[in-house]
């Protein structure tokens, strides 16, 4: 195999450090927010609530810890691949169980792996969660294409099927010929810069 090829498909160490800067940038941003008028009903008829939106900015710039998420992932094997064109971020923990189950699983759209974090420890290690060795999967998280830790696209064309290809290829890299997988929902629509369905027929 030549060093192009090897290099194309490599499968490097990641790990987040999010400059201080960017995170001040980020709290400076959303202190700075131009509000809209408040709404004129008691419900949600005319869209979120003013009052939540401001709840949760305030959440943001002040109160979320970055650092303790940035932990969090740090402390989970991550790694990024090339597939297609775009740099995979992807978590991958292996079971200490034999003939652990591979288990690849999606977030949803929008969202990130962070939401899939909880699942880690009872799908890994389910002797540890009440379960048994049977139980056990090895598991994949990737971040979809444009999310998170992945690359945005360059191009059209990455629709759900597309991911799916990517993430068949991201497991045959990791050795696996054998898995399963599940997703919370469809990552359809997507931003029309770049995700478009192909063309009927």
């Amino acid at each position: 195999m030549s060093s192009n090829v090897e290099n194309a498909t490599e499968i490097r160490p990641f790990r987040v450090d999010m400059p201080e800067e960017a995170v001040a940038d980020l709290r400076r941003r959303i202190a700075a927010t131009r509000w809209p008028s408040k709404e004129l009903v008691a419900d949600r008829s005319q869209g979120v609530q003013l009052a939540t939106l401001q709840e949760l900015a305030r959440y943001w710039a002040a109160e979320y810890d970055w650092r303790a998420c940035e932990a969090k992932l740090n402390a989970l094997p991550q790694f990024t691949t090339a597939i297609d064109g775009v740099d995979i971020h992807f978590i991958h923990v292996k079971s200490n169980h034999e003939n652990a189950l591979p288990l690849i699983m999606t977030h949803g759209w929008p969202g990130s792996v962070i939401e899939l974090l909880e699942t880690v420890g009872p799908l890994t290690d389910p002797t540890a969660h009440g379960g048994s060795a049977a139980d056990a999967f090895d598991l994949v998280l990737p971040s979809i294409p444009g999310y998170g830790f992945s690359a945005e696209p360059t191009e059209l064309g990455w629709y759900a099927g597309r991911t799916a290809q990517a993430w068949a290829e991201l497991m045959r890299r990791l050795g696996y010929t054998r898995y399963v997988a599940q997703g919370g929902d469809q990552a359809l629509p997507s931003p029309t810069r770049w995700a478009a369905r192909p063309p009927a027929g």
